[in-house]
């Protein structure tokens, strides 16, 4: 029975690493990719196994109404939603007397109310059979981020989410998984750290490789945690190692 992924945030970063190594995989079939961006969810469909049944949409999380509309029609068309990777995120990083009520506001909408719709959506068609969902939160959702307010509270949100939809949605089969990424070289760690070599940190593909472990029969015992992932830092130059570590 071929099976069916959705992957947000898919038009670059993690969300473009986990659906290029997910496409690798004999068990998945069909991918739809959600982003804004319609030429960087092209470049994606590209760079992914071409034998796959491969769908993109540029469309705008926030538009709920839409994603509804979307995942009803994918639901409809496939007749089942295997897995739902919830990366799509937003940041504008600022201290609380800079950060705007349109900031606060835009930066949970993307980050918090677009995710819980489309879980929601999806889990409408996901029970009858089972399946994975994958939210993407941050480290710094886990520790104080001084500056980071909206951002860091909005991944903390993300984090809670993730773990009480793990024990609501268990009756249904439905498996859900949360990882926070440690400094990562995406487009979103630019704007929160302008000023960092993206060379001496974590790659997107790094991401990718523990998500595709995470939802294989392999981590069927780490659904429900916040599964820390993270680039070692040696004094020395060494080998790059990756953590994966639960906290």
């Amino acid at each position: 029975m071929s099976k069916t992924v959705i992957v947000t945030g898919a038009s670059r970063g993690i969300g473009r690493a986990i659906a290029i190594a997910l496409s690798e995989r004999e068990d998945l079939t069909n991918f739809v990719l959600i982003s804004r961006t319609e030429e960087g969810l092209e470049e994606t469909l590209n760079m992914m196994n071409p034998n796959k049944n491969i769908q993109y949409f540029p469309l705008d999380l926030s538009d709920y109404h839409a994603v509804q509309k979307l995942i009803h029609q994918i639901g409809e068309e496939y007749q089942t939603i295997d897995m739902l990777i919830n990366v799509a995120g937003y940041a504008n990083p600022k201290s609380l007397l800079e950060t705007s009520i349109d900031d606060w506001e835009q930066t949970y909408k993307i980050n918090v109310h677009s995710l819980f719709n489309i879980t929601k959506e999806t889990v409408k068609f996901m029970k009858k059979t089972g399946g994975k969902i994958l939210n993407v939160a941050s480290t710094a959702g886990s520790s104080a981020r001084p500056g980071w307010l909206a951002y860091a509270s909005s991944k903390a949100a993300l984090i809670s989410i993730s773990q009480t939809l793990s024990e609501e949605l268990s009756d249904y089969g439905i498996l859900v998984y949360c990882i926070s990424p440690g400094r990562c070289a995406t487009e979103l760690r630019k704007v929160l750290a302008p000023d960092e070599d993206p060379t001496t940190i974590m790659q997107p593909e790094h991401v990718g490789e523990v998500v595709n472990q995470l939802l294989s029969d392999n981590g069927i015992c780490l659904d429900g945690q916040n599964i820390v992932v993270r680039k070692q830092v040696n004094k020395t130059p060494k080998k790059e190692k990756v953590l994966n570590q639960t906290t």
